[in-house]
């Protein structure tokens, strides 16, 4: 029986390496893409992520993102923004947006 799962197909050149922290600060993203890639570089520190349109501010409650992990969130389409933050110290994420899981 066939998949209709598609893999992951990034929107090359348009990843940013980003050192979320204790307070939430947040990247643009593409809207036009339906799915985006978060990967953890920190060995340690778990960050929490938030997408959606427009303003967004992340908290210790929204979706973790364990240390040396990946994970692919699924967007609505017009979601534009990124908010990521720490419960503490600094951590490193690589965000890229794209289509398919």
């Amino acid at each position: 029986m066939a998949s209709n799962v598609e893999t992951f197909n990034p929107a090359y050149g348009t990843g940013a390496t980003v050192a979320p922290t204790a307070s939430s600060a947040s990247s643009t993203i593409n809207s036009n893409t339906p799915a985006v890639v978060v990967t953890n570089l920190s060995d340690t520190i778990i960050s929490y992520v938030r997408i959606g349109q427009g303003a967004q501010t992340a908290t210790t409650a929204d979706y973790p993102v364990l240390p040396g992990t990946q994970v692919s969130l699924s967007k609505a389409r017009d979601d534009n923004t990124v908010a990521y933050i720490t419960a503490s110290g600094t951590g490193s994420l690589h965000i890229i947006t794209g289509r398919g899981m």
